[in-house]
Order: C-alpha cells, then structure tokens, then sequence
C-alpha cells in the first residue's frame, strides 16, 4: 500500500511524481489504476478533483468515476448521526477500530454544509477519532467546508464511489445531526443508524420525527456507570414510540440498543444488527431495490443541479431572473409562469447552440 494518512491527506512518502502532476497530466486510466492499488495519495487526489467546481475538472472526475464504476457498489454503506455530545466520534472511532481488527477496511466520509457557520464539528473529529486516523486500513475524509447541502452531498456520494473503487469495504458516512443532512445521508446508505443519549419520554419532543422514521436502528450510547438504568429505560422508551411509526421496511423492525462506545461495549451487537439487516434485505430483495432507487434519485438531484448551473451560467438569464423574482414578489405573477420563462430562454439558447 502507497503512503499517507488516515485522513486522506497524501503524506510526505507519497510518489513524487503524483503530488508533482496535475489533475491534466495524470492520465484518467493510470489514476484509476493506482485506486485499485489502494494507493491513498491516489485516491485522495481523484477526491480532490471530484470536490473541485471547475467545468473541466468536473468532466474529468466523471469519466474517472466512470472508468471505476465496475468496482463500486461492494461495500456496506451505513450512515449515522447524532445529537451534539452524543458520542458519534468515539463512537465511530471504536466501531471502526473493531471492524478493521475483523479484517476490514474502513472509510468515514462526512456531510456537513454548515461547518462555515458554525466551525463545524467534522474537521475536530479527524483528530478525535485518533486511532482510527492512525489505521493504515482506515480512510477519513471530510466534507468541503462550506457548501450547499446539495453539492456537499453530491461529492459525498463520489467519495464513497472512489473509496469503494480503493477496496473499502465498510463506508460510514457520518452527519453533523442537524439540518436536513440525515434524509440526504439515508438516501445513499444501506443503513442509517442514529445515535442518542438516555433520557427518553419527553426528550422524544425535542428529536425531529422525521429523524425517527428514516431510522433502521437506533441506539443509546454511554450507558456506561451510573447511566445504565438511565440508558436501559430511555432505550425501552424509544421502543414504544417506534412501535407506533410505520417502519421504513415491512422486513425489518428497526431496533432499539443500548451502548458505551468508551467502554467498547454493546458496539458487537450493534454491528451484527447491521449485518443482520442487510441479510434480511438481500433476501427480499430489498437491498437491491434502496440501492437503485437511491442511484435513480442520484440522477434526478444531479440533474436539477446541472439545470440551475445551467441557469446561473447564462448572464442574459441571470438579468431576466431577476426581474422575474421582482413580479413574483410583488404578487404580478405566479412562480410557475416565471420558471415557464426562465425554461423559454434555455430552449432558446438550446435551438441557438443546435444552429450553430
């Protein structure tokens, strides 16, 4: 395995001759071939060129994932989220560390569009998640550090398809636990896991119900000390609430555990579960159907971003828009009469281009 860090960061060791190259110089079909290697430096720069938000750079890492697709799709992908101090870094760096002393390979990728804002919590958890960092068989990557929900989802779902092509076998894809990132997590994931703390009862108000319905398990970390009991009772709590949603699968009744990620303890049981789910799912063919339908969706999200590049990259369009949100304020016309001009104006420029 080439050199680098955990973090996905090329390292001192990495080949010269690849921090040397430019993403043009570097021929698609040898980086390719040093992400099947499991070449890190590789790999973190093929994530470097999918993140960029150049045209040229964006053709590119589509024709890389391209190219790579046939060795994509073979890990188990399962996202987790969180409440704040619930616990996710060590949790995660726990869970990771026991499934690498299995015998696999583990990547964190992270969404998190707001760490602009508010400094974000994902670039401290490199450093908390300190032996996982220190793992030749770990990989962490985190998300841009500004960003739409949208293009930080976009590249998060690149990311797993190159990490997957570097021979990761389990992606964690991690979220901040606020916003609408867990529905954009549970949409690329075999497995969206939650993460919460005792309490139960009344603390179900102050949790988006939402949350609790994409759930395929969800689990009560640091029942550790004199929080056990506290931990044992909000876990049979949540049970009950559960018991009253409708569960996102009619094979699977998502579970309720309990954990203390700094004592290593319940973390076995909660990764036989995932495993168990994935089991029952392929059985039914369930697993296969998520996996499509979260492509399809994919391709409707990455359409209607490249429709809206396509809008902002025409400075004709971008001056009539805003004269069209001008209307739309003042009650002069609907919302639906202007997208039908802006979408007149890209037929036009469409028919001009086909001219030409």
């Amino acid at each position: 395995m080439a050199g680098g860090s955990a973090s996905g960061e090329p390292a001192g060791d990495a080949p010269a001759e690849l921090s040397r190259q430019s993403f043009d110089a570097l021929a698609l079909s040898e980086l390719a071939k040093r992400i099947r290697a499991h070449d890190r430096a590789a790999l973190a720069r093929a994530i470097t060129l999918v993140e960029s938000t150049k045209r040229e750079h964006r053709a590119r890492a589509q024709a890389l994932l391209q190219e790579l697709l046939p060795d994509t799709g073979k890990a188990h992908r399962v996202g987790i989220t969180g409440v704040p101090g619930v616990g996710k870094s060590t949790a995660i760096d726990q869970l990771g560390m026991n499934l690498i002393d299995a015998g696999h390979r583990v990547a964190v990728l992270a969404v998190d569009p707001t760490s602009r804002r508010t400094g974000g919590s994902i670039l401290g958890d490199k450093t908390r998640m300190s032996r996982l960092s220190g793992s030749e068989q770990a990989f962490i990557r985190p998300s841009p550090t500004s960003g739409t929900l949208g293009g930080v989802a976009r590249r998060t779902r690149e990311t797993m398809l190159l990490v997957e092509a570097a021979g990761y076998d389990v992606v964690i894809v991690e979220t901040v636990g606020v916003g609408q990132s867990e529905t954009a997590v549970a949409e690329m994931v075999d497995f969206f896991l939650v993460l919460l703390l005792a309490g139960g009862g009344d603390d179900l108000q102050g949790i988006k119900k939402g949350i609790i319905e994409i759930a395929d398990m969800i689990v009560i970390n640091k029942a550790d000390g004199d929080n056990i009991k506290r931990a044992t009772r909000s876990a049979a709590e949540y049970q009950g609430a559960l018991n009253l949603l409708t569960p996102v699968s009619p094979s699977w009744s998502p579970p309720v555990l309990t954990c203390s990620a700094i004592d290593n303890r319940g973390l076995d049981v909660l990764w036989q579960k995932v495993e168990e789910h994935k089991r029952i799912m392929e059985s039914t063919g369930a697993f296969l159907a998520r996996r499509q339908t979260q492509a399809v969706t994919w391709m409707h999200d990455m359409l209607a971003d490249r429709l809206m590049d396509e809008v902002w990259g025409r400075p004709e369009i971008v001056a009539r828009l805003g004269q069209l949100e001008a209307e739309v304020r003042l009650g002069r016309l609907t919302p639906a009469m202007a997208v039908e001009t802006v979408m007149g104006l890209l037929r036009e420029r469409a028919g001009e281009g086909a001219k030409s």
